[in-house]
């Protein structure tokens, strides 16, 4: 088994606690393929997955399998990681931002991210089926909730969003 896998699943052990333990196992493997990649592409994966002597249909196979367990999901996975990263800013200013992109003209995500050090990390998200990139505040209120229930405590939170946004509370 590759170094980086092992270690990230060494790791990723102390804070998910997946429904099956190989999902957690699924995900150290595609995580250090991501990392060492360096690619989001499934098929730049292949060669960083164990079971190399399998065919690259069977990896992809199961890379795609992986990609749509209903399972696996931002829930279970990324949610328990981003609240232990937020703990480090417990009591400090956050600035965090609220937009909108439309993908393909038909789709809308909404996005609010943690602006820290030059970057944007996602905190929570949402795709919608929506025509248009403004949107009401039933749509993306959820989406704010989750980074409530993510925040640190005694955390100042400024709020970033354009005049699309209009609604104060």
């Amino acid at each position: 088994m590759p170094h980086l896998y092992l270690q990230l699943q060494q790791q990723l052990r102390q804070w998910l606690k997946p429904k099956d333990k190989r999902h957690l196992q699924g995900f150290a493997e595609s995580v250090a393929a991501i990392l060492q990649s360096g690619s989001a592409s499934l098929s730049h994966w292949l060669p960083y997955l164990s079971h190399r002597e399998c065919q690259a249909r069977s990896q992809m196979e199961r890379l795609s399998y992986f990609v749509h367990n209903p399972h696996i999901i931002a829930e279970r996975f990324y949610n328990p990681l981003v609240k232990h990263f937020l703990q480090a800013f417990a009591g400090e200013s956050l600035e965090l931002a609220l937009d909108t992109s439309m993908l393909w003209d038909k789709f809308c995500l909404i996005e609010v991210c943690l602006i820290w050090g030059g970057r944007s990390i996602t905190l929570a998200q949402v795709v919608l089926e929506h025509g248009s990139a403004t949107v009401g505040f039933e749509h993306y209120r959820p989406v704010l909730e989750q980074v409530r229930s993510l925040l640190p405590p005694q955390s100042t939170v400024t709020l970033l969003a354009d005049r699309g946004f209009e609604h104060g509370n």
